[in-house]
């Protein structure tokens, strides 16, 4: 049989071998999104995502804002970083990383009196921003993919020369047990999804956009 590029995206395909786990989504899949607390410290690996290290921009005792840049992208396969909290940057060097290596990270040290109001950068309205400055406004934002290599997201989204999108596919499938972070995200905030969705497919440019979802 003939499998056509329209079947592979509209059919299930299964395969005989491996297992399938208890998804266990019940759990959390009714409970909305909450915010963390704030830590009292936190150490910011500058490199948490495939490509090159961030380049720290910030000193040792030097007093920071809530989403103030703190590390520069090194090259066009690297995002910049950005401050989780109000705080003082206690240390740069060497830190234990989950990864079960020493990185270089920057660690600070929250300021217990901040309100921790966050103050987002003004961009250029979406109508004078070509491809170029979207991509740019995408490194800086530090943007990356959610899988275990954390590809940077500007990195895909820039059509090389030459070259179309025809499919553009928005990930929104959790096929790991337990997790319903992507299912909430679009039930609590489906107009932002769509939105957000609207404004990448200005600059990708794709013939059709698929929303993947589990079908549980």
């Amino acid at each position: 049989m003939q499998v056509t590029e329209e079947k592979i995206l509209t059919s299930p395909l299964t395969f005989s071998h491996g297992i399938h786990p208890d998804g266990y989504k019940y759990l959390s899949n009714n409970s909305p999104i909450e915010r963390m607390p704030f830590a009292d410290e936190y150490i910011i690996p500058l490199g948490q995502h495939i490509g090159a290290p961030a380049q720290p921009i910030v000193k040792k005792g030097e007093r920071i804002k809530r989403g103030q840049k703190i590390a520069d992208p090194v090259g066009f396969v690297s995002v910049a970083l950005h401050s989780p909290v109000d705080g003082t940057v206690e240390d740069i060097g060497l830190f234990s990383h989950p990864g079960g290596k020493e990185m270089q990270a920057i660690k600070i040290t929250t300021d217990p009196f901040s309100q921790q109001l966050f103050k987002s950068e003004e961009l250029p309205p979406l109508a004078e921003m070509d491809e170029k400055a979207f991509i740019a406004a995408v490194q800086e934002s530090g943007l990356v993919g959610l899988g275990g290599a954390a590809f940077p997201a500007h990195v895909k989204f820039a059509i090389p020369e030459g070259k179309t999108c025809k499919y553009l596919m928005i990930n929104g499938a959790e096929c790991e047990p337990f997790l319903t972070a992507d299912d909430r995200v679009m039930v609590e905030h489906a107009d932002e999804v769509i939105d957000g969705v609207g404004i990448l497919n200005r600059y990708i440019k794709s013939e059709k956009i698929y929303i993947a979802i589990e079908a549980n």
